[in-house]
């Protein structure tokens, strides 16, 4: 089996909800991707999707380093893609394009083996613990009672919410959120994220605080994802774990944290380098006896690798309708995500909706998890009246 090219294909969409967080407390439903093509000589085709912004990067290192190559070899094939960006960095867009082949390789090989990926990858049971993520900054309160309490239904304990902007706010929607899912039958497990908004300092009051009233499980991103200084102070100024990783690229941008013990849960995604990347730095975590927590993704397609890992906590489930051209093979089930017998990733598109939605040219404006730091992100203290809004960067 030879790979003989990649086809990609633009497309744009409203979400089912809007998502938002301390850097975009309004929220937006304006959404985009680019679904992603890996052909071969004997019909079989590896499919996912990436940003946009990956597109030229997809296309430039699978002419160069994938065409022509067994796709079954996919940890050297991952190695000849990572080695070539050397120079410039394992970062950014380079890292998205790396991904996305990376994962479109995985399914390409499991495929071939006519099996499941969590079957290839080596899980022995093809389920994975859930938690429920509302990226709910902009929500309102009866809204986030509906959200929960629907993921609650559906047997899932654990949920995390977005907080960092304003403290009384927090504290009422934190309460609202562990009502809704003691609905489930079962202990609420509470997480928090302030997406990197907090100072060290400001983080362990405001955490101390809300640790008066509720047991939480995991507090994320609570300073800068880089500053393992400032997370190890975190760590070490409250009771619960600081969990942080899923905005860091490759193995070497964990190595600090770990070795400064200022992570508690590592968190992985799509975007470690895809797959390959992922089960790297999961083996290094385990190393060091830490868990892993896998990031959401559109239609939850890397519980296949969380199946796998023996050190791995709970995925973050969000159901925000992303999934609007294509249908993966997997259900929520007492609290669990639960893979199928599909081949491969179980990711099928579906062509006629994808071509409703395809565009030659992305509309200009910000998307689904697109948005930068707000101005004031990171001081000690930011008056409330000088808390910026969207279009006051």
């Amino acid at each position: 089996m030879k790979v003989t090219g990649v086809r990609t294909r633009l497309y744009e969409f409203t979400a089912a909800r809007a998502l938002g967080d301390a850097n975009l407390p309004t929220g937006s439903d304006r959404a985009n991707g680019l679904a992603v093509f890996l052909d071969t000589d004997e019909g079989i085709t590896g499919v996912t999707t990436s940003g946009p912004g990956a597109q030229a990067a997809i296309h430039g290192l699978a002419d160069a380093f994938l065409v022509g190559q067994d796709p079954r070899g996919v940890r050297g094939l991952w190695k000849r893609m990572v080695d070539a960006v050397f120079k410039g960095g394992n970062c950014g867009q380079v890292t998205g394009a790396i991904s996305a082949l990376d994962i479109a390789l995985w399914d390409l090989k499991a495929k071939a083996n006519n099996e499941p990926l969590w079957r290839t990858l080596g899980a022995s049971v093809p389920k994975v613990k859930a938690y429920a993520s509302g990226i709910d900054m902009n929500l309102t309160d009866a809204e986030i009672s509906q959200f929960y309490g629907g993921l609650a239904a559906q047997g899932v304990q654990a949920g995390k919410l977005k907080v960092g902007v304003d403290f009384e706010a927090d504290e009422r929607r934190l309460e609202l959120m562990q009502q809704a899912l003691a609905t489930s039958g079962k202990r609420p497990l509470l997480m928090i994220d302030s997406n990197e908004y907090w100072s060290p300092k400001q983080a362990i009051r405001r955490i101390s605080q809300l640790e008066e009233r509720f047991d939480l499980t995991w507090v994320e991103e609570p300073a800068r994802r880089w500053d393992y200084r400032g997370l190890r102070q975190v760590s070490r100024g409250i009771k619960a774990a600081v969990a942080t990783g899923e905005n860091l690229h490759e193995i070497g941008d964990f190595m600090a944290l770990i070795d400064n013990e200022a992570v508690d849960v590592v968190q992985v995604g799509s975007n470690t380098s895809g797959i390959t990347g992922a089960m790297q730095v999961a083996d290094m975590a385990s190393g060091f006896e830490l868990p892993v927590a896998l990031m959401n993704c559109p239609g939850n397609f890397m519980a296949h690798l969380a199946a796998a890992l023996p050190n791995h906590m709970m995925m973050e489930v969000v159901q925000a309708g992303r999934e609007v051209c294509f249908s993966v093979d997997m259900t929520i089930e007492d609290g669990y995500i639960v893979l199928g017998d599909s081949p491969g990733l179980g990711w099928v598109f579906d062509e006629e909706k994808l071509a409703a939605l395809e565009v030659e040219a992305l509309t200009p404006g910000l998307t689904l998890g697109s948005w930068g730091r707000r101005r004031g992100g990171g001081l000690f203290i930011v008056p409330p009246d000088e808390q910026d809004d969207l279009h006051g960067r």
